[in-house]
């Protein structure tokens, strides 16, 4: 299948699959015309991408599970390297999100310090 057919079925943008493929997350071989093709497998593959990378993940964390990229990953136990560069993962996003809150809290503050009553919450 074409690039574009792929990333129609994996809800994903041809320039996500060129930059999974340029990461090694993926492969295509070229058609006489130069176009990427993609065998069936990599649908299942790039969902895969897609579910850890929702989680969290960079790039560079999903290569780690290349081996079980074709399969479901949502439904297999992580492995010990897995499992680590998760927990790895969630130490970092937690440690951005209680900067990231600190930072409103501290802006949130000066605002009502100088404008007072002038301040509405935003949603």
């Amino acid at each position: 299948m074409r690039i574009g057919e792929l990333a129609r079925m994996t809800g994903t943008t041809a320039r996500a699959l060129r930059h999974y493929e340029q990461a090694g997350l993926i492969s295509s071989e070229r058609a006489s015309n130069g176009y990427r093709r993609y065998d069936e497998r990599a649908v299942v593959r790039v969902r895969n991408i897609r579910y850890l990378l929702s989680a969290g993940l960079t790039l560079d964390d999903v290569r780690a599970f290349l081996p079980c990229l074709d399969g479901d990953v949502a439904a297999v136990p992580p492995s010990d390297k897995g499992l680590r560069i998760a927990l790895e993962r969630l130490a970092i996003l937690n440690e951005r999100i209680a900067t990231q809150t600190e930072a409103r809290d501290r802006l949130e503050k000066a605002l009502r310090e100088k404008a007072g009553h002038r301040i509405r919450p935003v949603a």
